[in-house]
C-alpha cells in the first residue's frame, strides 16, 4: 500500500500502515487530520492513523482539545493525496 504524506512513510513506500494508538499494531483504516492552533498555521495538517477499534478514542482525544479537523478513510486520504 502506498502511503503518501503520512509520517514515517516516504512517498512510494510499499508497507502496511499501522494505528497510532500506543501499543497497537493493527492496520490503520482511518486518517485523523489535526493541528494545534497554538503551534500550527490554520492550513497545516498533522495526521494520526487509526484502526477501527481506536478511531473513536483518538478522535475524542484530539476533539476535546480542539485539534481535530477531519476524519477520513485511509483510502480516501491516499486518493486525494495522489490527485484522484
Amino acid at each position: 500500500m502506498n502511503s503518501p504524506d503520512l509520517p514515517g512513510f516516504p512517498a512510494g513506500a510499499d508497507s502496511a500502515v499501522i494505528c497510532s494508538a500506543k501499543g497497537c499494531r493493527a492496520a490503520a483504516v482511518w486518517v485523523l487530520a489535526w493541528n494545534n492552533p497554538k503551534l500550527h498555521t490554520p492550513d497545516r495538517r498533522k495526521t494520526w492513523l487509526a484502526c477501527e477499534e481506536h478511531r473513536e478514542h483518538l478522535s475524542q482525544f484530539l476533539g476535546v482539545r480542539g485539534f481535530l479537523k477531519d476524519v477520513v478513510t485511509l483510502e480516501d486520504w491516499e486518493a486525494s493525496a495522489s490527485g484522484q
